[in-house]
């Protein structure tokens, strides 16, 4: 049966086999008991005082009773040894004293059939066998004392010993192979518990962390489980709470059609959908549907038909298919910029010759929209080739240190003097003398651009722009630059920083990536988070940009101009 070593045998032991023990040991109790209550009412009721019977009775109920008081943790190990003598080598002990010293008619040999159990069930097989041979012997061994006392001829006596004994060798055996076969179904079933669990929070945790939402719907239109995803593309505000029914809101109309026909066909089904929110904008979805089971599976494995739904955001799959277009139109332009620098530098000079020799203010004004447009499209092809130019530089750039507040400061004050009366700001250094690992025309790019981008949407107030340098506890120093635009649309927020991605037709998406190549080539790091802060309007919400810079104790360097970006 079980194989555990004794040391660890009580903290391992399973549930079925405690109980099993405390039934036994609870058994024993119980016999004592009734021996007491019999010994002591016959000699009543004889009138025949045996004291020493009695003393028996009452010293095995006190062992009995010790030991299902002290016995609460479990078995002892299943082996044969000296931890069974409290339990079985009692029982034999008291059961033969008895069977001696009673001078009645009562035969006390059927209780023997109650250590040998234990031992069948909850000891080794060898526990069980010497157990049952402990009890032949003893059977044999009063067959032959009866047979002395009385002089009678006792083969009967000894054939009726041999028939018990081998009846209780047979019960014990049939007793440990079935004990044997539960202890296996419960390895099984504990095993099989651990991996459910298991998988049970493996699929939790992947359908919480899903970006597409998942719900779960019954035949009667109730949503079980739904993910975040799920619940917020349902929402037209907060979160609804969970069960809902589909039939409670009017937007989630296509989903409750969808829901019915796919248990009305038990086929998987495929659509785009829009839900329409009362004064907002549809929000359209391309939704999957799967049955967990048939309706003649559901009622032979006698379980109910869910439904599960699969909702994907087609605004987020709209916006993914336009990254990857732009990505591939960003190679493409890339060759092509290489081939129109040399006929633009060509345009720009040609132009520059002919206002030279223009009077005529219209025609001249025509000669600069050509300078503007010409020194635009010059302008986007350098954006475009700087990618290579910024991956060159991030793979040959040495490393070096800078004073985080100075540095900040002197680039805050050459781009707050192109524009004074627009580039206004709120600037707040914290930092310090502390010194960061960057690359000082590195980190003026970044801040340039973070600047540029929030100018662009920021508001006329003062406060509007903030420029913040700070220290954590942890020693975490950080940049942050803030803006009261208005909210990114999600769609836009996560592809932020990814190439040729921007919101605007105008705009080549190159900014915030060279940014974030620029960071991690220094150890550092930026991200985006939508977040409020105290102005002279009050609490305001804001765009934040933060670069997250690993701290350094070296002494600062001379910041080294190599391969400078043409901005």
């Amino acid at each position: 049966m079980q194989t555990l070593p004794a040391g660890n045998y009580l903290a391992t032991v399973d549930a079925p086999f405690v109980r099993m023990w405390r039934g036994f040991l609870t058994g024993r109790l119980m016999v004592a008991l009734a021996l007491l209550v019999l010994q002591g009412a016959g000699q009543i009721i004889n009138q025949v005082a045996d004291p020493t019977v009695l003393a028996l009775c009452v010293a095995y109920l006190v062992a009995t009773v010790a030991l299902r008081v002290l016995a609460r943790q479990g078995p002892p190990s299943p082996g044969a040894g000296p931890q069974w003598l409290p339990s079985i080598g009692i029982d034999l002990a008291a059961i033969t004293a008895l069977q001696l010293l009673h001078a009645g008619t009562m035969n006390f040999t059927p209780l023997f059939g109650l250590p040998i159990l234990m031992a069948a069930v909850l000891g080794t097989l060898t526990l069980a066998l010497g157990t049952t041979a402990g009890v032949t012997l003893l059977l044999l061994g009063w067959a032959w004392w009866m047979g002395a006392r009385t002089g009678d001829d006792d083969a009967q006596r000894y054939l009726q010993s041999a028939l018990t004994g081998t009846g209780y060798f047979i019960v014990s055996y049939l007793v440990h192979q079935l004990a044997t076969r539960l202890a296996r179904e419960q390895e099984v079933a504990q095993q099989s518990q651990i991996a459910a669990r298991v998988q049970t929070q493996v699929s939790a945790l992947v359908i919480q962390n899903l970006t597409d939402g998942v719900l779960v719907v019954d035949e009667n239109d109730v949503v079980r489980v739904a993910n975040p995803a799920g619940l917020q593309l349902l929402a037209s505000g907060a979160l609804p709470d969970l069960p809902l029914t589909l039939q409670s809101a009017s937007p989630w109309k296509p989903l409750l059609i969808l829901a019915r026909r796919t248990f009305r066909h038990e086929l998987p089904q495929t659509a785009d959908v829009d839900l329409l929110h009362p004064g907002q904008s549809p929000t359209g979805l391309h939704v999957r549907t799967w049955l967990t089971s048939t309706r003649e599976a559901a009622r032979e494995a006698h379980t109910e038909r869910l439904c599960v739904m699969f909702l994907h955001d087609l605004r987020e799959m709209e916006a993914r298919l336009r990254t990857e277009k732009l990505a591939a139109m960003g190679r493409m332009s890339a060759a092509v910029a290489h081939e129109i620098r040399n006929p633009l530098a060509a345009i720009v000079q040609a132009n520059a010759l002919l206002e030279e020799d223009l009077h005529d203010p219209a025609q001249k004004r025509l000669a600069h929209m050509v300078q503007q447009n010409a020194d635009r499209l010059a302008r986007i092809a350098e954006e475009v080739l700087d990618i290579a130019r910024v991956q060159h530089q991030i793979s040959h750039a040495p490393a070096s240190t800078l004073q985080l507040d100075e540095t900040i400061a002197q680039i805050w004050h050459d781009w707050q003097a192109q524009d004074p009366v627009q580039r206004r700001a709120v600037v707040m250094l914290d930092t310090q003398a502390t010194q960061v690992e960057f690359d000082g025309e590195h980190l003026r790019r970044v801040l340039v651009n973070l600047l540029d981008n929030a100018l662009r949407y920021m508001g006329p107030e003062p406060d509007s722009l903030c420029v913040a340098t700070r220290t954590t506890p942890a020693g975490q120093v950080s940049l942050q630059v803030w803006s009261d635009g208005a909210p990114m649309d999600k769609s836009v927020e996560r592809h932020l920083f990814e190439p040729f991605f921007s919101s605007e037709s105008r705009s080549s998406g190159l900014g915030l990536y060279i940014c974030r190549e620029l960071c991690q080539r220094h150890g550092a790091s930026i991200s985006y988070q939508r977040l409020n802060r105290t102005t002279l309007r009050g609490e305001t919400g804001g765009n934040a940009f933060t670069v997250g810079f690993r701290r350094t104790t070296r002494p600062a360097d001379a910041a080294t101009l190599f391969d400078t970006i043409v901005v």
